[in-house]
């Protein structure tokens, strides 16, 4: 090929380019290959640091699921901009609880990680934290699954749900069987890109008005329809729901898998964090924006997301609900993807933990040759699909159950998180909770009580 430069493209983790003779190699990362062993620096100028976020990320969008999209719809429609606010509280009180959490995780005088530090409160405390997780891997999935299916279903128009349910537990096996942490970062970029496209851009074509929705972020405006008592009730719902979900536990095993051990990497982790939390903050408030414009205006009120779908498709034409759904099944797969995945490190954390008689030091666990992931993994993935036989109960009745068997915990996992990062003996004398935190945390534990408390009463008037 005299005079001409041909370029050749193959895949591996060297380096990105490199050329012989008129010839151009370009490499691209094998998303299939294993990570090799290395230990990250820590970042020393502004794109080092955005180039390592990742963490965060992946456990903002695991946090995300449709409940949070049906609940931001319905608070849209209901007061408008008003109480966002609430959103933005409640979203702020989670990152400074996890933030603690990871601190734990990074900081602690052992060097352990938080299941280490569990152990430390009673020696079947990490034996409890195994069960919850395998009980919610199936609860949490039991929903996400079939709601993946059903979303499935409305976007290409043909096929069963439960059959697209199943297609798609088997694709996330396969990419997640490993436990390779680099590939699961590069996925998790690709959600965020369809949900930016999807739910953000939804809210963007749906017309948001900045002023009003800057008014009820930050100005704490209280709706007249609802009454101080009732916007009490809402923000009290959404900062207690966050206090003790054990979901709150992925993000130490995200960091540790990312090679983020000891205190150096304190900073990039606060940073990580920040960042995964303003993206769930943006979708929120954007799915929030879509009620306040849509449905607030007009008076109508969902009760699914199939309704809000079928107003988008009213309002802004044939291409409004299938966009929309787009970023449904992005949210709902993510949580799937990384429920799977982060129970896998956690439980794994769990048992080596719980069988050893000497501390575990913290740090990246290689999981492709571990029963223990592999198990979790298959019964996070695939023991949901019993919720997708025909006949079984809806998508909305599994949420709510699921939630409210998950309110239950927040009194004995806020509490014994709450411990170890107060006590001097267990964390450490320079790293131990400052006033504010336990200030906090003590509110966040009263919440949890409260929330437990509503729950069995909730419970014992449905039985």
């Amino acid at each position: 090929m005299s005079g001409r430069t041909s370029v050749a493209v193959f895949y591996t983790l060297a380096s990105p380019l490199w050329h012989r003779g008129n010839t151009i190699w370009v490499r691209f990362p094998n998303l299939l290959a294993d990570d090799p062993v290395s230990q990250p620096t820590v970042p020393s100028n502004f794109w080092q640091y955005i180039c390592s976020f990742g963490p965060g990320l992946i456990v903002a969008l695991t946090w995300l699921g449709a409940g949070d999209l049906v609940d931001s719809a319905i608070a849209g429609g209901n007061y408008g901009y008003s109480l966002m606010w609430a959103m933005v509280l409640a979203l702020f009180v989670r990152f400074v609880f996890v933030s603690i959490i990871a601190k734990y995780q990074l900081c602690n005088q052992h060097g352990e990680s938080v299941v280490g530090g569990l152990k430390r409160v009673h020696p079947w405390f990490p034996l409890f934290v195994a069960v919850a997780a395998i009980f919610f891997g199936n609860f949490y999935g039991s929903f996400m699954v079939k709601g993946v299916g059903e979303t499935t279903q409305r976007l290409v128009g043909f096929g069963a749900p439960w059959l697209w349910s199943v297609f798609w537990v088997i694709v996330g096996a396969i990419f997640i069987y490993r436990g390779t942490y680099r590939r699961l970062e590069i996925v998790f970029y690709v959600f965020l890109i369809m949900l930016t496209v999807s739910l953000i851009g939804t809210a963007m074509w749906a017309g948001p008005n900045p002023v009003a929705a800057v008014k009820g972020a930050f100005f704490f405006e209280i709706p007249q329809q609802s009454g101080s008592f009732g916007a009490l009730l809402v923000v009290t719902s959404l900062i207690g729901a966050v206090g003790g979900s054990i979901a709150n536990l992925l993000y130490p095993y995200f960091i540790q898998q990312k090679g983020w051990t000891g205190p150096r990497f304190r900073r990039v982790q606060l940073y990580d964090l920040a960042f995964g939390t303003s993206v769930l903050l943006l979708i929120n408030l954007s799915i929030w924006t879509i009620g306040a414009e849509l449905l607030y205006p007009r008076g109508i009120m969902i009760e699914n997301l199939d309704d809000l779908a079928s107003l988008l498709t009213v309002v802004l034409g044939r291409l409004g609900g299938p966009i929309f759904y787009l970023g449904v099944f992005a949210a709902l797969y993510s949580s799937v993807i990384g429920i799977a995945v982060g129970f896998g490190y956690l439980v794994t954390d769990t048992v080596r933990t719980t069988m050893s008689n000497e501390v575990i030091r913290s740090g990246p666990i290689d999981v492709s040759g571990s029963s223990v992931y592999h198990l979790v993994v298959f019964w996070c993935l695939f023991s949901p699909l019993i919720w997708c036989i025909p006949g079984a109960p809806g998508f909305i009745s599994l949420t709510i159950v699921a939630n409210a068997a998950a309110v239950l915990l927040l009194p004995i996992l806020c509490g014994g998180l709450w411990y170890i990062t107060a006590n001097s003996d267990i964390i450490g004398l320079r790293y131990r909770n400052k006033l504010w935190e336990n200030a906090v945390l003590a509110g966040l534990f009263i919440l949890s009580l409260w929330g437990a408390y509503q729950s069995i009463i909730a419970i014992g008037n449905a039985l």
